[in-house]
């Protein structure tokens, strides 16, 4: 029998590890703009067109390379960052494997011009698919310019793969955010499609954050530091009006490297409770300073996923510092004590995901356990979540429930309930209950205004005229710049709500007015909310962009739980829902209305 198994190729080999390192062109980004770093470049300009599927271009004025370290570049495992095993363990470099370019170079066209200060020509070198086409002396800058083209161009299959120019681009962004967002010092700029986006001067770290995200983050930081043996914190987190509902805005560095960890994303969140809502994230930028020893970087390809040797310590330094930064907000927020943040890392370590976390964490003192143990349990169905999962999860359930909960709310005839429900009343401020002739109804103020908004919003949509309230002092508000480009691709839209804006310059809008159906009132987190609330959905649900915009607006307009009504407006809220094709949900899928019969409360009693 013969032989079957042979080496791959070198081509294919790097093709296949390639795989592993570029995933889409904002990983090559991230390889490049790592390197330009690590040549302890001052300035990096990068370029991008097509979303960097036909052209990227990073220019740096770092160190250079000489003519054979040009070549060892592009060669699998060449690196000059690690010679022995000890060296893993004390890297602070951000690339250290040796497999960035010959990745790049395995599934793209590459051209690299680099020159040492000290020398008098560089090297011009080209390569393809992993074979080197062409090096040879040339003139050029001090420093190193890499163009990458025409990505995944002999694998046309992973090409394929690759979403839209806006996605794509959007990636690239996060990238460049987060590389600009660590190195402060350093001077960046970007271009897309020879459009000039940011040109970002090396300076603080308050003014990168500003100069990247928006001037809306001006006077809403609090500076946090804190420092041990073990671990040094330093950065800023955003006051609780920053917080947002999609995740995005949310920067830990380890030794200026980006990172993501569940875990102290976990011991920041819980520093807000109480601040901000359940569902929203508050914003931060911090940096971990730590003896490379005590973490391990070399878990992931894309070496955004750390290990810390001690997760107990590093998550009680952070929530502490979080904490402190709060309170000298000005803000009330508690000071646990060593006890309850090791309770609070036990009590995360035991779930398997954060978003699970229970409202109620349970952090009461020993006296409180002992006094309450027999009642609270009384309480304990009243902590259910909504249908709202259940319902996104099976579209069938959806139908049967929706069918279900409707019939039974339409048993109870209008006349009857018009008749009735002039007694009404509101309790916790967040629900009102009304009596009809067969027994009475509670419906959640929240939930039930949505679903008429939600309407309101569809209607004006389809006829694209929406009514407006006019300021009589404009408001002026700058955003991210992805955040102005989806403004300006959803304006017409926006407008049709009832939104009168008009562009104010580079990343800035001016409001006139709000739709009619708003109320007035802090309209600058209103439209603020209301775009993040877009965003978060087009990320989680499949929807209609117009099904979207009324969805968000509906949710970030609607009277809230917690706020006192008097009975006209319970009234009318009433009216406006029962008046409503689909009476029984809120446009999320949660209950509006439960009804209960005289048989039902009966039994209750018995």
């Amino acid at each position: 029998m013969a032989d079957v198994i042979k080496l791959l190729p070198e081509s294919l080999a790097n093709q296949i590890a390639a795989g592993e390192v570029v995933q889409r062109p904002a990983s090559v980004v991230k390889e490049l703009l790592e390197n330009a770093i690590d040549a302890n470049a001052t300035h990096i300009k990068l370029v991008i067109k097509e979303a960097g599927k036909t052209w990227i271009q990073v220019m740096d004025n770092g160190s250079g390379m000489s003519e054979t370290d040009a070549r060892m570049s592009f060669e699998r495992h060449a690196t000059s960052k690690i010679s022995k095993t000890d060296d893993l363990f004390t890297i602070m470099t951000m690339g250290f494997r040796g497999e960035a370019l010959a990745s790049i170079a395995a599934v793209a066209q590459v051209e690299m011009k680099t020159k040492k200060a000290t020398d008098d020509t560089g090297t011009l070198l080209q390569v393809e698919g992993s074979q080197i086409i062409k090096i040879e002396p040339t003139q050029c800058n001090s420093g190193t310019s890499i163009t990458v083209k025409n990505l995944f161009f002999n694998v046309p299959a992973r090409r394929n793969f690759l979403k839209s120019t806006i996605i794509e681009f959007a990636h690239i962004q996060d990238e460049f955010f987060r590389i600009a967002m660590a190195h402060p010092e350093i001077s960046f700029s970007l271009f897309n499609q020879d459009a000039d986006l940011f040109q970002l001067s090396g300076g603080k770290l308050a003014n990168r954050i500003t100069a990247l995200l928006g001037n809306q983050f001006k006077g809403r930081l609090s500076a946090c530091m804190e420092e041990t043996n073990y671990l040094k914190i330093t950065g800023y987190i955003g006051k609780p009006e920053c917080a947002k509902r999609k995740r995005g805005e949310q920067y830990f560095f380890a030794n200026k490297r980006f990172i993501k960890h569940a875990l102290l994303h976990y011991a920041v969140k819980e520093c807000f409770k109480g601040l901000i809502d359940e569902n929203e994230h508050p914003f931060y930028v911090l940096f971990l300073e730590i003896d490379p020893k005590h973490i391990d970087i070399n878990v992931h390809p894309t070496k955004t996923e750390i290990k810390f040797d001690d997760e107990r310590t590093v998550f009680q330094i952070v929530n502490s510092a979080v904490r402190k930064a709060l309170a000298n907000s000005n803000l009330n927020v508690i000071d646990f004590s060593e006890n309850v943040n090791n309770e609070m890392f036990a009590h995360f370590s035991s779930r398997k995901s954060i978003e699970k976390t229970p409202s109620n964490s349970n952090y009461s003192s020993n006296y409180e356990k002992k006094s309450t143990e027999n009642w609270q349990t009384l309480y304990a169905n009243l902590e259910k979540k909504t249908p709202n999962q259940d319902i996104m999860q099976n579209q069938d359930k959806v139908e049967l429930k929706f069918k279900s909960n409707f019939e039974a709310i339409h048993e109870i005839e209008q006349t009857e309930i018009k008749a009735e429900h002039t007694i009404l009343f509101q309790i916790h401020n967040s629900f009102i209950i009304t009596q009809t002739k067969s027994g009475m109804m509670m419906i959640d103020q929240q939930a039930a205004h949505e679903r008429v908004l939600y309407d309101k919003f569809m209607k004006t949509l389809e006829t694209k005229f929406g009514a407006s309230q006019q300021f009589l002092f404009p408001l002026n508000l700058e955003v991210s710049p992805s955040d102005f480009e989806l403004i300006m691709e959803l304006k017409d839209q926006i407008h049709a709500l009832g939104f009168s804006f008009s562009v104010f310059g580079k990343n800035s809008i001016v409001i006139n007015g709000i739709p009619t159906d708003v109320r007035a009132g802090n309209e600058k987190a209103l439209f603020e909310g209301f775009i993040d609330q877009y965003k978060s959905n087009k990320s989680q649900l499949k929807l209609p962009v117009n099904e979207n915009l009324a969805r968000s607006l509906a949710k970030k307009s609607a009277l809230k739980k917690g706020v006192k009504i008097d009975l006209t407006q319970m009234s009318n809220l009433l009216e406006q829902l029962l008046s409503s094709p689909n009476p029984s949900f809120a446009p999320d899928g949660t209950y509006t209305i439960v009804s209960f019969d005289l048989q039902k409360l009966n039994e209750l009693f018995q």
